[in-house]
């Protein structure tokens, strides 16, 4: 992702001089930490103060609000299902939410701040020394990679890595600005519905965050959005004010999901990785079950990786040859 200031950087030209590739991968280091540092700066003091918000929830008057609508549904389970005469879905309810909106949570977050600290900072010592390298000698990865291999495999390593690494730029690129969309029309749609400033951000974080994950992302987006919406504003008649906006934080939701199938994907990266949405969604579901959220994070670059090598050495098969025919 760094790679296209770099470029910028070292096609500058005063009279015969050219910056040097090393100018070019400092420039290129220090803007992205710039903005990260930015981002983080500016949203850590807001999720810090969203979560101590949340942790003094009241969930007994949370799930008061809703009685009726929970009452409705147990007299519906327990007609159809005599035997789960004993399940209360009040008591389910108050159980789980009192351990989502749990002080302690943020507690535990940061009790080991200074082990924390040491190993971010080793962490960002890390990152920042290998990217410098790796963004002034772009072929210093490429050349430790082919040293892994025989020679005879040297020319379809080459093509293999150059077209992983212009399908993983492009799809890491369009995830930045496609969140960044995401969290701010979530944020400004919430905001006109009437949720407080601090909310609205918070949860278009939270739903620009979980949009990397195709499908089943935008689906939980809504769910938190929903649930930390109607968590901070117990005091509103549940008939007349809740349920409404309810309804507005989920319109508002559907109409940037809207807006994104039809504009941010097509122009960003809507065929980055160009496999079929069936494909990914089934990607999705065995990275999840293998590792967890971290698993259907990562699952679509892994996979993107995997079919490009797929389709260098193991082409003859069909299989193969199905999947990675739009490559």
């Amino acid at each position: 992702m760094g790679k296209p200031i770099v470029d910028l950087i070292t096609r500058i030209k005063i009279k015969s001089w050219h910056p040097p590739k090393a100018l070019g991968a400092a420039v290129a280091l220090v803007t992205i930490w710039i903005l990260f540092y930015s981002f983080f700066r500016i949203m850590i003091p807001l999720v810090v103060n969203q979560a101590n918000e949340l942790s003094e929830v009241n969930v007994t008057q949370m799930v008061n609000n809703f009685s009726q609508p929970i009452a409705d549904f147990e007299g519906f389970v327990r007609e159809y299902l005599p035997a789960s005469n004993d399940f209360s879905v009040k008591d389910f309810l108050s159980d789980k939410l009192t351990h989502v909106f749990n002080a302690s949570m943020l507690s535990n977050l940061f009790s080991s701040t200074a082990s924390f600290l040491m190993n971010l900072f080793i962490a960002l010592f890390s990152i920042s020394f290998i990217t410098f390298f790796f963004l002034k000698e772009e072929d210093l990865f490429f050349d430790g990679l082919l040293m892994l291999f025989p020679e005879k495999y040297e020319q379809q390593i080459s093509h293999a890595m150059s077209s992983i690494t212009q399908l993983l730029r492009r799809y890491f690129i369009g995830i930045v600005i496609q969140s960044f969309c995401i969290m701010t029309l979530d944020t400004l749609g919430l905001m006109i519905v009437g949720i407080k400033f601090n909310t609205a951000v918070v949860i278009g974080l939270i739903a620009g965050i979980l949009n990397v994950i195709p499908y089943v992302g935008p689906l939980t987006g809504i769910i938190m959005g929903v649930i930390i919406g109607v968590a901070t504003n117990l005091n509103l008649d549940f008939s007349t004010q809740i349920l409404p906006m309810i309804g507005y934080i989920i319109l508002v939701f559907v109409i940037t999901r809207v807006i994104d199938d039809v504009l941010f994907q097509p122009l960003i990266y809507s065929s980055s990785v160009n496999a079929h949405p069936l494909e990914i969604f089934i990607v999705i579901l065995i990275a999840g079950s293998i590792a967890g959220i971290l698993g259907m994070l990562l699952a679509i670059p892994a996979y993107t990786v995997i079919r490009v090598f797929a389709k260098e050495f193991f082409n003859k098969f069909r299989v193969v040859e199905k999947l990675t025919r739009k490559i």
